[in-house]
């Protein structure tokens, strides 16, 4: 007997499918997506799960009768070293990547999420009734246990920037997070040496609303534009000696190891270590007017009111601008290669790339990062994003395509998965990955010798 199945999708649009009531399910969800060109949930027109996944019969659905394809949208939230974490539309939670920390089919257990953050090794899910559920590394703030009460009516998180730590014959990560309650005040887990410990201030931390972090210290924005420190002191975590100036701000960016904080008059206070951007006295006359800071592990760059761009700290990390400085006019966006905690030298480098007015790119800083560009040159026409790794950039362009460059390793060679960066929506990265969500709803990762491909099957996979 054949059954008449109208399927919808949220926006109205539907398509009449005629099948036997012994067909499955999977295959009136196949006719649907085929019918409506998108990848989706067969769902009832209450939005519920059908009964059963068996036959049109078994799951009750009766000639006639309507129902609604789901398509979900997801929400990148956060990346580790080698993982991604984002949100679906029913608010559970993902994971992919290379490495994704602990446990990731619990990752994708978790329901209800409104927030994610990362350490280098852990996550972090805020959940919508201000509780929150962390795994991966304990040293980089995988376990909240201990403070697992105290975790109540919280607000948002933060992860510590990568960190890595030299025992002699290996490095080992660690880092911490830190959350914002309701009432302003903030809980700590994680590595003490990275700022996991905040008793030491905790009396301070009261009308929090905002929180920047380098790899082993955090700096607290307060409601009347103060700033409280913790963490490692030579990295940013003691503000003694700016303490006095830090006063009317509006907003704070981190390095690895120095922050930088903009007033209300456009100013800038840096402090931390010197060998990671915090001193900025030979640049002090030009921060005028800022409104928006990047930084890479040891360098910033300032955007200024006039789309002109003033930079400094370590030169291998971009601090020195003056080759491109006549190029830097028009910029509209900022984008910095992320630090990975070590101690300024000669593996660590760094680069920045803007974006101008005129969809174009400027890079400069360490070419091993990414800061020569003139290999792709040609092709960065029509920018309207770029991300970054550790050591690489991507630029996400007005076509939806991408162009990438910089170190192989760290994403900088796309070409094992340039055939699918095609009506890419949204692009991001972490300090060893690439990964984009394209219009279709897949996923496509690549860097570190690594690529994967996930497609909405994957993603609404029951577990």
């Amino acid at each position: 007997m054949t059954t008449s199945i109208s399927v919808a999708l949220l926006s109205g649009r539907s398509a009449d499918i005629e099948v036997e009531e012994g067909s499955s399910l999977e295959e009136v969800q196949r006719r649907a997506q085929q019918m409506l060109g998108v990848r989706g949930r067969l769902m009832a027109s209450d939005g519920a799960p059908l009964k059963g996944t068996g036959t049109v019969l078994q799951a009750g659905v009766s000639d006639g009768d309507s129902l609604t394809l789901l398509v979900p949208s997801l929400r990148i939230l956060a990346g580790s070293s080698s993982a991604f974490a984002g949100v679906l539309s029913d608010d559970s939670l993902v994971v992919w990547g290379e490495e994704a920390p602990g446990d990731t089919s619990f990752g994708r257990q978790i329901k209800n999420v409104q927030q994610v953050a990362a350490t280098s090794e852990a996550f972090a899910a805020l959940l919508w009734d201000g509780s929150v559920v962390t795994w991966g590394s304990r040293k980089c703030g995988g376990d909240s246990s201990a403070v697992k009460e105290e975790l109540r009516n919280v607000q948002h998180i933060i992860g510590t920037r990568c960190a890595y730590e030299d025992y002699g014959d290996e490095w080992t990560n660690d880092g911490a997070f830190a959350a914002i309650l309701a009432d302003g005040s903030v809980v700590t887990w994680g590595s003490p040496a990275c700022g996991g410990d905040s008793s030491s201030v905790q009396h301070q931390l009261k009308g929090v609303k905002h929180i920047a972090t380098t790899a082993r210290s955090f700096a607290a924005l307060l409601q009347d534009g103060s700033v409280v420190t913790w963490g490692s002191h030579p990295l940013g975590g003691d503000s003694s000696a700016v303490q006095a100036q830090l006063c009317h701000v509006q907003q704070i960016h981190g390095s690895d190891g120095a922050f930088a904080a903009i007033k209300d008059d456009g100013s800038v206070v840096t402090w931390g270590s010197g060998n990671h951007g915090a001193w900025s006295c030979d640049v002090e006359n030009q921060l005028r007017d800022v409104r928006h800071i990047e930084a890479t592990s040891g360098a910033f760059a300032a955007l200024l009111q006039s789309e002109s761009v003033v930079t400094w700290g370590a030169k291998n990390c971009g601090g020195d601008s003056r080759a491109v400085q006549a190029q830097l006019q028009t910029v509209h966006f900022l984008a910095a290669t992320l630090g990975r905690g070590e101690i300024i030298g000669a593996d660590e480098d760094g680069a920045f790339a803007a974006i101008l007015g005129d969809g174009s790119v400027v890079t400069w800083g360490s070419p091993a990062c990414g800061g020569d560009s003139s290999s792709v040159q040609h092709q960065l026409k029509g920018v309207k994003h770029v991300a970054a790794t550790a050591r690489s950039f991507a630029a996400l362009l007005q076509d939806s395509s991408v162009v990438t460059w910089g170190n192989d390793r760290f994403g900088g060679d796309s070409s094992r998965v340039q055939d699918q960066l095609h009506d890419v929506q949204e692009l991001h990265g972490n300090e060893n990955l690439f990964t984009v969500l394209r219009s279709d709803g897949s996923i496509i990762c690549w860097g570190d010798e690594f690529w994967d491909k996930l497609d909405y099957d994957d993603l609404l996979e029951e577990e």
